[in-house]
C-alpha cells in the first residue's frame, strides 16, 4: 500500500510503502535522530561480490548490502576525484560547481552553497571527518623502501610492520573512526561521520598480504582490451598518471594507443583487487565497531566511492572518461529498520568477516541523490529542487530522494530514467593532458547521458572563460546500444543521418534535457532502421 494521505505535509515521504513508513517514523522518534556513517571509497569501481564480481573477495561490504539497498546503476557526475566530490557534496553538478579541474575553488567561481556536512550540523547534528572526503586530501604520491628511498611507482606493496610506526594511511582513518565512535556513544547529539579512504587509488600501496588472494596465475585481461575503431580522438583517455609511474616508464609505452605488456597488465589487475578487499577489512572494522557500541540500530550508513576507474578496457586505464567503467560506482545505503528488520536483542547487525577465512536495485540513480536522500531519511527538511540557475541558491539540490525506494526487494526499472555524466578536453586530439587540462586550456566538453539501453556522449564545443558549452558546435559523438553491446565497444553514432536534428536539438534548454532527447530521436530511427 501507498500512504499518500501525508503526501501534503511530508513530501519527501510519497509514496512509501506502510511497512517502510512505519519502521521509518518508529525509529526517529522513538530513538531520535538518526546518525549517519558515511563511508567513501578513491577510485572504487563496483567490484565487489554484491555488483556480481566474480573476481573480488569483499565479505564486509557484502554482508552491508545484505542489510541494505543496492543501487545497481550508480553513476559519478564526472570521473575524476575532486570535482566528483564537490558535486555530490553539495548535490550540484559540475557545470553548476563551475568546478572541472583541481585548481579552482567552486565558493569563489561559483556560489557558497550549503554541503551535506554544512546542512547536518545546521541541523544539530555533530559533523566528524577522517580521511579523503573532500578534495585535496592527504594522499601517498610514492612508495617508500626500508632505507627510506623514494620510488613514483604504480605496485608497491609493503610490508606493514616495516613501516613507519607500523601503519598506513587507511589503516589509521580505520582507527581514528573508530575512536570517534566511541566518543559519540555516549553523547545525546546525533553525528553525522564521513570517512574517506585513500585506496583503492594509485599508488597500490597497501599490505602485501592482500595479495596471496589474487594469485597472478588466476588473473585475466579485460574482456576489451583494444582501443575500439570508431571510438573518437577525443574519447580517449591516454592514462599519463599510469604512465608517469617510474615501473611503467622503463617499459616504454608508446603514447598516446602504445598498450601495456600483458603480464604487467595482469599485475596492475591483481593489486586493483587486492586494494579492494584491504578498503573491505577497514569498512568491517568500521561496521563492527558500529555494532559493540550498540549504534547499529540508529545509524545511517552509506558506501559509496567518487567514480570508477578502467581496468584495461578500451585499452584505457584509471578514469578520465565518460565511459561506465569510469563512471558507474557503487551505492549502498542502509537504513535501520528501513532496508532490513532491526536485530532481535543479542544479535549483531555487523559482525567482522576476515577475507582470509572466509538483493538489487537496477533504477538508475546519480550521486548527486545521496544528499537529498540522507535529509530525507535522517527526517531533516527536504532541500527543494535548484532552479536553473542556481548559482545565488546557497541550498538546493540537483538530485532526486530516493527514500522511496529503499527496502523494496523488487523494483520496476523506469525506463525513462537517465543518469548523466561529463568530462572536459583540451582539444580534439589527443594530448599529454588531456586526461585533466586546467580549466584555462578546455574547449571541449564530452556531455554524457546513460539509459537502461542506451550510452551516449557527445562532445561539443566549450568556452572555459564563460564555462559555457555550444551544444550546435558537435565535434563527435558516441553512442552505443548495450542490449547488443554492453562493453560499449561498437560506436554506432555515425551510422544515422542525424545532423540538422542535432542542431535543433542543442537549442533545448540545458543539456541534460538536449541529451534526453537526442536519445528520443534516436531511439525512434533505430527503431525504423532496424525495425526492432
Amino acid at each position: 500500500c501507498s500512504c499518500r494521505m501525508l503526501s501534503s505535509t511530508h513530501a519527501w515521504l510519497s509514496p512509501v510503502p506502510c511497512c517502510v513508513l512505519n519502521s521509518l517514523f518508529n525509529s526517529v522518534f522513538f530513538l531520535g535522530k538518526f546518525n549517519v556513517l558515511y563511508l567513501i571509497a578513491d577510485d572504487l569501481r563496483p567490484a565487489l561480490g554484491c555488483y556480481s564480481d566474480p573476481v573480488v573477495k569483499s565479505p564486509n561490504i557484502d554482508q552491508l548490502a545484505s542489510k541494505s539497498t543496492v543501487f545497481f546503476n550508480a553513476w559519478a557526475q564526472q570521473a575524476v576525484c575532486g570535482p566528483s566530490r564537490t558535486s555530490f557534496l553539495t548535490s550540484r553538478r559540475p557545470d553548476t560547481t563551475k568546478l572541472y579541474d583541481f585548481k579552482s575553488y567552486w565558493r569563489v567561481s561559483a556560489g557558497n552553497y550549503t554541503t551535506l556536512p554544512q546542512y547536518f550540523k545546521t541541523n544539530g547534528y555533530t559533523t566528524l571527518s577522517v580521511g579523503k572526503v573532500f578534495h585535496p586530501g592527504i594522499g601517498e604520491s610514492v612508495c617508500k623502501d626500508k632505507d627510506g628511498t623514494l620510488h613514483s611507482n604504480l605496485l608497491c606493496p609493503v610490508n606493514v610492520s616495516e613501516m613507519p610506526l607500523g601503519t598506513l594511511p587507511d589503516l589509521e582513518n580505520t582507527a581514528e573512526a573508530i575512536k570517534l565512535l566511541k566518543s559519540m556513544r555516549d553523547t545525546e547529539t546525533p553525528f553525522f561521520l564521513a570517512v574517506g579512504f585513500y585506496k583503492p587509488h594509485i599508488p597500490f600501496r597497501i599490505p602485501q598480504e592482500y595479495l596471496k588472494l589474487y594469485p597472478i596465475e588466476n588473473m585475466t585481461l579485460a574482456p576489451d582490451p583494444e582501443v575500439p575503431k570508431k571510438l573518437p580522438d577525443v574519447a580517449y583517455n591516454p592514462w599519463m598518471d599510469i604512465r608517469k609511474r617510474e615501473d611503467v616508464q622503463a617499459l616504454n609505452i608508446s603514447f598516446p594507443y602504445g598498450p601495456i605488456p600483458k603480464d604487467f597488465q595482469l599485475r596492475i589487475r591483481q593489486h586493483y583487487f587486492a586494494s579492494v578487499s584491504y578498503v573491505d577489512a577497514q569498512v568491517g572494522k568500521i561496521l563492527q565497531a558500529l555494532d559493540d557500541l550498540g549504534l547499529s540500530e540508529n545509524t545511517i550508513v552509506v558506501f559509496t566511492s567518487d567514480h570508477g576507474w578502467s581496468l584495461g578496457e578500451h585499452g584505457e586505464w584509471a578514469k578520465y572518461s565518460n565511459f561506465d567503467v569510469a563512471t558507474r560506482v557503487p551505492l549502498i545505503v542502509y537504513g535501520p529498520g528501513v532496508t532490513s528488520p532491526l536485530p532481535r536483542p543479542g544479535e549483531k547487525t555487523f559482525s567482522f568477516v576476515d577475507v582470509f577465512e572466509s538483493y538489487e536495485m537496477r533504477s538508475m540513480v546519480e550521486l548527486v541523490d545521496v544528499f537529498p536522500t540522507l535529509a530525507a531519511l535522517a527526517g531533516l527538511p527536504l532541500p527543494r529542487r535548484c532552479p536553473s540557475p542556481s548559482f545565488k541558491v546557497q541550498l538546493c539540490t540537483e538530485g532526486y530522494n530516493l527514500v522511496r525506494m529503499l527496502g523494496r526487494r523488487e523494483w520496476v526499472t523506469n525506463h525513462q530514467a537517465f543518469a548523466f555524466s561529463q568530462y572536459p578536453r583540451p582539444s580534439d586530439t589527443i594530448q599529454e593532458n588531456s586526461d585533466l587540462p586546467d580549466l584555462a586550456d578546455i574547449r571541449v566538453m564530452g556531455y554524457s547521458v546513460r539509459s537502461d539501453i542506451y550510452r551516449y556522449t557527445v562532445w561539443v564545443g566549450f568556452d572555459p572563460v564563460h564555462f559555457q558549452a555550444n551544444l550546435t558546435d558537435i565535434h563527435a559523438g558516441e553512442l552505443y546500444v548495450l542490449t547488443d553491446d554492453p562493453g560499449q565497444d561498437h560506436n554506432i553514432f555515425d551510422e544515422f543521418t542525424h545532423g540538422r536534428v542535432l542542431l535543433k536539438l542543442g537549442i533545448q534548454p540545458g543539456w541534460t534535457e538536449s541529451l534526453k532527447q537526442h536519445l528520443i530521436y534516436f531511439r525512434e530511427e533505430f527503431k525504423s532502421k532496424w525495425t526492432l
